[in-house]
């Protein structure tokens, strides 16, 4: 059983929040939710769009066509490129508010209003909530039938999962300044800033966030900063200055639509380049790309555990439509444990010996440079102790789909019921060549991205000199996620 459930209003009238609520009835009864949103860069007005799907089975991506509408006021007009089904039920109204649309879906779904009521207990302005939800309730009759299922679930985002996995790492400052989509983590670790002890500070930009970090970094503290591409670019010469001082950060990276303010609300998978590469100089850096809120819980961790190790910045590539989706999760995460690595000594931006002091002569730059290469040999051979990547589908199968980051739920969506084995890659760097392997055994290779140039593409040839055929690229670059139904027709068409 699937359904597909859209949910269309205006900035202000609280359609993430229905969203949000009805997700997490759902999955309170067992099932599987995955939810995204679609909104423009505005505070109030415009179009909103959320997509719920939930699932008896593990899903994580949404479909094309719509099952049940809601519409939280009459004649809105449909944001393409989604649909509705022939067969569409629609719930409007012009006058009710978006809680009375919680109770009319749960009675339609058939499921007991006291479930919708303890999690309105969770909202502000809880006695005319629950008003509205009851009257929504009694205007509606059950047309499905769901019955509760065993599953124990979690619900969350991937910004949540990016800021539980610092909390559990032992995080002791945040530093950040408001860019979307990397603003949520600094508002969820905000929230819980006195439970776990940790502290949280908004600076006046990604200038000041990297350098402040780096600051406390060397005084001891487990230290982590982020920012969309735009202020991370901001952050590239203090990035140079890890590198070369050997300071341990973490950095939160949380791609949107760019180049500059690009469309600000928006998702792409356009800045792994950027993360590779950025800063001068040569210097080891970690770039991980989890694909769902647990692997981002449990990559944060594996950032912290080797930031602190090998004292470089340590990258947690995102964007936006994996740090804002809700997805249901089933398993604990494995988080990895690290300790603080700092001892009080001189850090330095000039090349320097072991004390820190300043050392220009030639020997002390080629030892230098050479102690950098084998702390890099040294990462990589260590990174084979996790899953830099993982492998799904038919293990046989002679088709390949690559992918990697939050393509994750529409490719294993996707691929359910046809012949093809998918290979996910969560460490960029260090890269697992081991892969090699795998690639060379595919009759047809395909790689799913969500940017213009296939960067991951660009990496895989870099790294094991294989080359994917343009006509096997399947790329999607106008700000919006893959859907499952879409992508499923691309690989079909490409492995017939």
């Amino acid at each position: 059983m699937k359904l597909n459930i859209r949910i269309d209003g205006h900035a202000g009238q609280g359609p993430n929040a229905l969203a949000k609520v009805l997700g997490s009835v759902l999955a309170k009864q067992g099932y599987y939710v995955f939810i995204s949103r679609d909104y423009g860069s505005y505070i109030r007005g415009g179009h909103n769009a959320n997509v719920l799907t939930l699932s008896d089975s593990q899903i994580m991506s949404n479909d094309l066509e719509a099952d049940i509408a809601i519409f939280l006021e009459k004649n809105i007009e449909i944001k393409e490129p989604r649909k509705l089904k022939d067969n569409c039920r629609i719930i409007d109204s012009a006058v009710e508010k978006n809680m009375y649309f919680a109770g009319r879906l749960v009675k339609m779904l058939g499921l007991d209003f006291r479930i919708l009521e303890n999690e309105l207990k969770k909202l502000k302005n809880f006695d005319v909530n629950l008003r509205d939800a009851k009257k929504g309730y009694a205007d509606a009759k059950t047309e499905f039938a769901l019955r509760s299922l065993k599953n124990k679930l979690e619900f969350m985002d991937g910004g949540v999962g990016i800021a539980e996995g610092a909390i559990a790492s032992g995080l002791d400052v945040y530093f950040a300044y408001p860019m979307t989509p990397a603003t949520s983590v600094m508002g969820e670790l905000a929230e819980r800033q006195l439970e776990n002890n940790h502290i949280v500070i908004e600076l006046e930009g990604e200038i000041a966030a990297i350098n402040a970090a780096i600051g406390s970094a060397i005084t001891g503290a487990k230290a982590m900063t982020g920012s969309s591409g735009g202020g991370f670019d901001l952050m590239t010469e203090a990035l140079s200055f890890i590198g070369q001082a050997e300071v341990p950060l973490v950095i939160y990276l949380a791609q949107r639509v760019g180049p500059g303010t690009g469309a600000a609300t928006y998702t792409e998978q356009a800045d792994l380049n950027l993360a590779l590469n950025a800063g001068h100089g040569e210097f080891p850096r970690i770039v991980l790309a989890p694909g769902d809120p647990l692997e981002c819980q449990e990559l944060t961790s594996q950032a912290f555990y080797f930031s602190q190790k090998y004292r470089v910045p340590a990258l947690i590539l995102s964007d936006k439509h994996l740090a804002e989706s809700l997805y249901t999760i089933k398993n604990k995460p494995v988080i990895t444990k690290s300790q603080k690595c700092i001892s009080l000594k001189r850090f330095n931006s000039y090349n320097h010996d072991e004390s820190g002091t300043a050392a220009d002569n030639a020997p002390a730059i080629a030892k230098s440079a050479e102690s950098r290469i084998k702390k890099a040999e040294e990462i990589k051979k260590e990174a084979r102790k996790f899953k830099p990547f993982k492998l799904y589908g038919k293990s046989g199968s002679k088709n390949l789909v690559l992918f990697w980051g939050s393509t994750k739920g529409a490719v294993l969506d996707a691929c359910k019921d046809i012949d093809v084995k998918a290979l996910q890659i969560l460490y960029m760097e260090p890269f697992p060549e081991e892969i090699k392997s795998e690639l060379l055994k595919a009759k047809n290779l395909l790689i799913v991205e969500n940017n213009s140039t296939s960067q991951l593409a660009q990496l895989i040839a870099s790294k094991t000199c294989i080359h994917i055929n343009k006509e096997n690229k399947i790329l999607k670059y106008n700000g919006r996620p893959f859907l499952t139904d879409e992508l499923r027709m691309e690989i079909e068409k490409r492995i017939r």
